[in-house]
């Protein structure tokens, strides 16, 4: 059996609380996490000791146990992108395959100073939004998409990411230009691709589903609401990649999503007015 660790924040959270199980029935029990490491208790929370005993994981005093005893790591804290590259320096130092948790990075620096430690080191490594695998979202076919408006609950400041996800997966990784267009109480962000391509993002309350609506450049129109298990779908990519070494996705995507994200929340400031991204 291949052993996997965390490397957390706090332990006591929901993707660490489903991760373990999932990943045993999608790997058949080929896989189990059996090693954890967490920076601090959650305050109000679980301690990561108790934890750890509800879980039947081990629970080691140190990022370098985890990741020498491990085969293959998670770093999790996936609602503190800010503590990502501090948590995350071993794993990706290791040449050990790594998943980070959603949303990578909290900028666009971070986010290309942890790619380029992961290929100095020879390290496979991803991150990803789960709603990338939603199966009625596969079925949109990419490219000569004109626009695409999207909706999602949440804030934009963690919940961004599982709409801005699909929409860079298929219109590229190369956006010019973002506009705040919403409220504070529905923020809305308009994401300009160049060419008279374009995106925008809604969030409309913690009852609207994830939904796309796309226009092709032949005039098209398609509309997909994520309704299915798309957790399901990553869970079973993630053991894809923790048995091959092959992330599933282009590092220059995920360095866009970060960069619209970290724009975005600036052009909040100053809404109606363009922010250009860099290249």
């Amino acid at each position: 059996m291949k052993t996997i660790g965390f490397i957390d924040l706090h332990l006591d959270q929901f993707h660490a609380n489903k991760y373990p199980g999932w990943i045993e029935q999608a790997s058949g029990g080929s896989m189990k996490v059996a090693y954890a490491y967490a920076k601090q208790d959650k305050e109000g929370g679980k301690t990561n000791e108790a934890w750890c005993r509800e879980y039947g994981v081990q629970q080691l005093s140190s990022i370098a146990e985890v990741v020498d005893r491990s085969d293959y790591l998670i770093v999790l804290s996936p609602d503190n992108p800010e503590y990502h590259e501090e948590l995350s320096q071993l794993p990706l130092a290791s040449g050990k395959p790594t998943y980070i948790d959603k949303t990578f990075a909290p900028d666009r620096d971070a986010a290309l100073r942890l790619f380029d430690l992961a290929a100095k080191h020879g390290t496979p490594m991803y991150s990803t939004s789960a709603l990338r695998f939603a199966s009625e979202y596969a079925e949109l076919k990419a490219g000569d998409i004109q626009t695409i408006s999207s909706w999602g609950p949440g804030a934009f400041s963690n919940y961004s990411i599982h709409q801005i996800e699909p929409i860079v997966h298929l219109m590229g990784p190369s956006p010019k230009r973002v506009m705040f267009i919403g409220t504070p109480e529905s923020p809305s962000l308009l994401i300009d691709f160049g060419e008279g391509r374009q995106a925008n993002v809604n969030h409309l309350g913690d009852n609207c589903p994830f939904t796309l609506g796309v226009r092709y450049t032949t005039g098209d129109f398609k509309q997909a609401s994520a309704q299915s298990n798309f957790f399901t779908a990553f869970i079973d990519n993630l053991v894809h990649f923790f048995h091959t070494s092959e992330p599933a996705v282009d590092p220059a995507e995920t360095v866009a999503i970060v960069t619209i994200i970290e724009y975005g929340l600036k052009a909040a400031d100053t809404p109606y007015r363009w922010v250009e991204l860099p290249v």
